[in-house]
């Protein structure tokens, strides 16, 4: 791929992962383009080697940091012509920075009905997709105000974040105590539905390819020491409703070309769907390895040509296999960072995964912002059909052993 504007642009990669979520040495020709990295220390192994340079930052979300990387850049190769950032919590920068280089591409007002839930909720609720009860709160008055009108419990969430970050489940005023308001917060009735995230590729209209799954365990519940699993759906009276769901909140967020990771409440008894939210990017845990590797279909390298104002790329053809997908995480087994001093390999075992992403003893994880990528252990399965995918997920969460013990006073790596 050879990247528009001029003969041998400048392309600036922003990143901070250490697996290879995006290959972007296949991407990008950086032969015939300058290609730069701004990436966090944990992320420079997965650089690809023809990079034109590199420039390391402690994190990659925060602006006041990445400014002088990329001044740097640009002073060593010229302006740049485009800015990449596919993790969630980097959108924003780049588009900042795209405003500041007068570089096409998404702009914070474009991103941030995908990042400030409240705004997400409020708009997608008034193209008649239904929501959740949802309120602004700045304090726990309003919120035990909300409880009163809607009962209890609530969820109350940070209004921008990720990874389930802050978001607590309110039971009462007690659960409140600690709870940061300097950071713009809002509060959701609680639903009982299980939550299912679709993942795929909008062009504007209508989407282009997509995929449901159904969560097993919740990502709040990742956080407080439970494994989180998803197990990609094959029944089409779930599928029905939710894809029409799906196209209809995304039409009412953008009419531009959208990578989305999207989650929605689902009644199994009614078929009813409750929008939750959804992010303007692919989604992260096992999702682009199980789409590459089942699928037939990169959904990063969708993300990436989009940013470079190409095509998205065609909907993936019809898969030779009928194969559904999954995936499970384990949480860390100690505060990170910590050595790894046992763990049990997975794959090969029946039921089992397919592959696995495991540190040997000896090796540490460390305190890295990419939250689903330095875990416990990862996995992925491929069955049959979704019962099948799950009694794997289930079998391999059950037989799995991990352990660690802390590392001391290391600063963490981001």
């Amino acid at each position: 791929m050879t990247a528009p504007d001029t003969d041998r642009p400048h392309i600036v990669v922003i990143t901070r992962w250490q697996e290879r979520y995006a290959e972007y040495g296949r991407y990008l020709d950086h032969a015939r383009n300058t290609v730069t990295y701004i990436a966090t220390e944990v992320a420079l192994p997965a650089v690809p080697a023809p990079a034109t340079d590199v420039v390391t930052v402690t994190r990659t979300d925060d602006l006041d940091e990445v400014r002088p990387a990329l001044n740097l850049l640009a002073s060593r190769h010229g302006r740049p012509s485009r800015i990449v950032a596919l993790k969630e919590d980097d959108l924003l920068t780049a588009a900042a920075l795209r405003v500041e280089w007068d570089c096409p591409g998404d702009r914070p007002e474009d991103l941030l009905r995908f990042r400030d839930k409240y705004l997400m909720v409020d708009r997608v609720r008034a193209a008649g997709v239904p929501t959740p009860a949802t309120a602004a709160v700045a304090g726990a008055d309003e919120v035990m105000e909300f409880a009163a009108a809607h009962g209890l419990p609530v969820v109350v969430k940070p209004r921008i974040g990720s990874s389930s970050a802050g978001v607590r489940l309110v039971s009462g005023a007690e659960d409140l105590i600690g709870v940061d308001w300097s950071d713009p917060m809002l509060v959701q009735e609680y639903l009982p539905h299980r939550i299912h995230h679709v993942d795929g590729v909008f062009d504007g209209s209508r989407l282009l390819c997509w995929r449901a799954s159904r969560y097993v365990n919740t990502c709040l519940g990742f956080r407080e020491g439970t494994f989180l699993g998803s197990v990609e759906v094959d029944d089409p009276a779930v599928l029905g409703p939710i894809g029409e769901h799906t196209r209809a909140a995304m039409a009412a967020l953008t009419d531009r070309p959208t990578p989305f990771h999207l989650e929605v409440f689902f009644d199994e008894e009614t078929g009813a769907c409750r929008f939750l939210e959804v992010g303007a990017r692919v989604g992260g845990a096992e999702i682009p390895f199980v789409w590459r590797e089942l699928h037939g279909y990169d959904l990063m390298e969708a993300a990436f040509r989009i940013q470079l104002g190409l095509p998205a790329g065609p909907a993936p053809r019809p898969a030779d296999s009928d194969e559904v997908g999954g995936w499970l995480l384990v949480p860390a087994p100690e505060a990170r960072p910590c050595r790894i001093t046992h763990v049990t390999p997975m794959v090969g075992r029946e039921p089992g995964p397919y592959a696995q992403a495991l540190l040997e003893p000896g090796e540490v994880l460390p305190a890295a912002d990419a939250y689903y990528e330095h875990v416990g252990g990862r996995f992925r399965f491929r069955a049959a059909d979704g019962t099948a995918v799950e009694r794997a997920l289930t079998a391999t969460a059950a037989a799995f052993r991990v352990s660690a013990e802390p590392v001391g006073e290391l600063s963490p790596v981001h």
